[in-house]
C-alpha cells in the first residue's frame, strides 16, 4: 500500500478570497462575543479533564482514603470507571437530543445533570453515595460533551474553525490544572473537607453553562436542517459579517450548508446508525473514528491519567506531596503544549501532527519502560528521576496530535446527518477503552509492575503503522467539504461548485436589478 491517503488541495481555499482581511478575533466586536460563547462551550472539556485529575489527587489525600475504607484494586478501578459506564447509558440518547432538540438544550440538560450530581458527590457520606454521584457525572457528561465540541465547530468563523475546535479537547487540561492543585491545596485540611473541596469546584463550569447557554447562537446547520433557513442567516451573518447577509463569505456558507444537507436529506430516511458502517466513505470514516478513540486512552497515557500514584510507587517516589506537586506541574506541561499544537494544526496540517505525536510517544515511553527496569534492579535514583523526565516528554509529544485532535478531527470528517451519530460512536469507543483502562491497569501495575508498560511499547508501534495508512489530510477546508472526502474528491468540488454557482447567480440577479433601476 502507497503512503497514505493526502488529499489535494485543489477546492481548500475555494473561500479564502472571501474573507475579509482585516476581520480579526482580537478587533471584531462580535467575533469577540462569538469566541466568548464558544469559550462556555469549550469550558465542558475542563469539566472531564478535572474529574480525572481530581480522582488522581484524591488517591494521595489520606483523609478521602480512610474515609472510603482505602479503595483498593477492583474497588479503586470501579470508582474512576463507573463515571464512564454512566457515559455508557447515555450515549443511545444524545445523539437524539442533540439532533432533535438542537446543540444547546443538549449542553442545558447535560450541565443542569452535573450540577446536581457535583452536589450529591461533595456531600457524599458512603462510598456508594460517592459512586451514585459519579455514575451521575458521567451521564450528565455525555449530553454535554455530545453537543458542545459539534456547536463549536458549527459556529465559528471559518479561519479559526480548526484552532478553536482543536482548543476544546486541549482544555481538559485547564481542568485537569486546577483539580491537581486544588487537591494539592487542600490535602493539609484535617477534615473531609480536603476531599469535599475539590469536589465543590468541579460542578463550577456545568454551573455557568446552565446559567449562560441559551444566550449562546444556535448551530445555523441544526437551524437549516428544522427548515429555519432565515435564522440560520441571520446567525451566520450577526457573527461572520457583522450582520450583512449580503456578504458573500456569509452568502458562501449559507449556500453550501444548504447544498450539503439538501443531499443529505434526500437519503434522510435511510440515515440511521447501520448507515454509518454502509457505504466505502462511511467505513472509513468509522475505521479511523474508532482507532482514534481507543488509540487516545491506550497509548500508555491511561497509566500517569488516573493511577500517578501507583507509577510513582513502582519508582519509590511516595511523598504525598512530592507526587501532588508533580501532577499539578504535568498539568501545566500538557496544556501548554496541547495549546501550541491546536494553533498549528492548520499550518502544520492534521497528518503530520498526527505521525510526529506517535514517533515522540514510541520513543520515550520505550525509555521510561527502560529507566522503570533499572529502577526495579538496581533502585538507582537517577533512573526514578529519568522516569518522570520521560513522563513529561512523553506527554509532549502525545499532546501534539491525540490531545487537539481526536475531536476536531472526528467532527470534521463527518458530515451533518451523521455528525451526532458518529461522534457518539466516538465517545462510546472512549468510555470502552477507559473502562478497560481503570480496572485492568491498577491490577496489572500491582501484578508486574513495570513490565507491564512493555505491553504499551509494542501498541503503540501498531498506531504507527496504522495512522501512517489511514490519515488523510484535511486543513484548509470548510467544514462540509472536508466531510465529502471520504465519499470521494469529486464530492467535495461539488459542494464547493454549487455554493459558488449559488453566490455568482445572487451576484449576478443583484446587477440585473441595479441595471433596471438605473435604467
Amino acid at each position: 500500500m502507497a503512503g497514505g491517503a493526502i488529499a489535494s488541495n485543489g477546492a481548500s481555499m475555494a473561500y479564502a478570497h472571501l474573507l475579509d482581511p482585516n476581520r480579526k478575533w482580537y478587533n471584531n466586536k462580535r467575533l469577540i462575543y462569538l469566541n466568548l460563547w464558544i469559550l462556555l462551550l469549550l469550558i465542558t472539556s475542563s469539566t472531564n479533564g478535572y474529574d480525572g485529575s481530581m480522582m488522581n489527587g484524591l488517591q494521595s489525600i489520606t483523609q478521602w482514603d480512610d474515609y472510603f475504607g482505602r479503595p483498593r484494586g477492583g474497588m479503586l478501578g470501579l470508582l474512576n470507571a463507573i463515571q464512564n459506564i454512566g457515559c455508557l447509558l447515555a450515549y443511545p440518547i444524545s445523539p437524539y437530543i442533540a439532533d432533535g432538540l438542537g446543540r444547546r438544550p443538549a449542553v442545558f440538560l447535560g450541565a443542569s445533570i452535573m450540577v446536581v450530581a457535583t452536589a450529591i458527590q461533595t456531600a457524599a457520606t458512603s462510598v456508594g453515595m460517592f459512586i451514585g454521584a459519579r455514575f451521575l457525572i458521567g451521564f450528565g457528561l455525555t449530553f454535554a460533551a455530545g453537543a458542545a465540541p459539534m456547536l463549536v465547530t458549527e459556529i465559528s468563523y471559518p479561519l479559526y474553525r480548526a484552532p478553536l475546535t482543536s482548543t476544546y479537547n486541549s482544555l481538559w487540561y485547564s481542568g485537569a490544572i486546577i483539580a491537581a492543585w486544588s487537591t494539592f491545596g487542600s490535602f493539609k485540611i484535617q477534615s473531609t473537607w480536603a476531599w469535599r473541596l475539590p469536589s465543590v469546584l468541579q460542578g463550577l463550569p456545568s454551573v455557568l453553562q446552565v446559567v449562560l447557554i441559551w444566550f449562546a447562537p444556535e448551530s445555523p446547520r441544526w437551524l437549516v436542517s428544522k427548515g429555519r433557513d432565515e435564522q440560520a442567516l441571520k446567525t451566520l451573518a450577526h457573527y461572520h459579517a457583522d450582520g450583512n447577509e449580503n456578504d458573500p463569505l456569509v452568502q458562501y456558507q449559507y449556500e453550501e450548508i444548504k447544498a450539503a444537507i439538501e443531499l443529505d436529506r434526500r437519503v434522510e430516511h435511510l440515515v440511521g446508525w447501520k448507515t454509518l458502517f454502509a457505504t466505502p466513505g462511511n467505513r472509513k470514516r468509522m475505521t479511523i473514528i474508532i482507532a482514534l478513540a481507543f488509540f487516545s486512552q491506550w497509548s500508555g497515557n491511561g497509566l500517569v491519567s488516573y493511577y500517578l500514584k501507583k507509577v510513582f510507587d513502582t519508582i519509590g517516589i511516595t511523598d504525598p506531596t512530592i507526587q501532588l506537586l508533580i501532577n499539578g506541574i504535568l498539568q501545566i506541561w500538557n496544556l501548554a503544549w496541547a495549546l501550541l499544537a491546536s494553533s498549528l494544526v492548520d499550518k502544520l496540517g492534521r497528518r503530520l501532527l498526527f505521525l510526529t505525536s506517535v514517533a515522540g510517544m514510541l520513543v520515550f515511553f520505550s525509555l521510561q519502560t527502560a529507566c522503570s527496569a533499572t529502577f526495579a534492579k538496581t533502585g538507582s535514583e537517577g533512573a526514578a528521576h529519568s522516569v518522570i523526565a520521560f513522563i513529561f516528554l512523553f506527554y509532549a509529544s502525545y499532546d501534539l496530535a491525540f490531545t487537539p485532535l481526536i475531536v476536531s478531527y472526528t467532527l470534521e470528517i463527518l458530515p451533518y446527518q451523521l455528525r451526532a451519530k458518529g461522534f457518539t460512536i466516538f465517545n462510546f469507543a472512549i468510555s470502552l477503552s477507559l473502562i478497560f483502562n481503570q480496572y485492568v491497569n491498577p491490577i496489572a501495575l500491582d501484578a508486574i509492575g513495570w513490565k507491564y508498560y512493555i505491553v504499551y511499547v509494542v501498541w503503540l508501534a501498531f498506531e504507527g503503522v496504522f495512522l501512517y495508512f489511514t490519515v488523510i489530510e484535511t486543513k484548509n477546508r470548510t467544514l462540509e467539504e472536508t466531510a465529502a472526502l471520504f465519499d470521494g474528491e469529486d464530492a467535495a468540488a461539488v459542494l464547493a461548485a454549487t455554493a459558488l454557482k449559488e453566490e455568482k447567480d445572487k451576484d449576478s440577479s443583484s446587477a440585473s436589478l441595479e441595471e433596471k433601476a438605473s435604467a
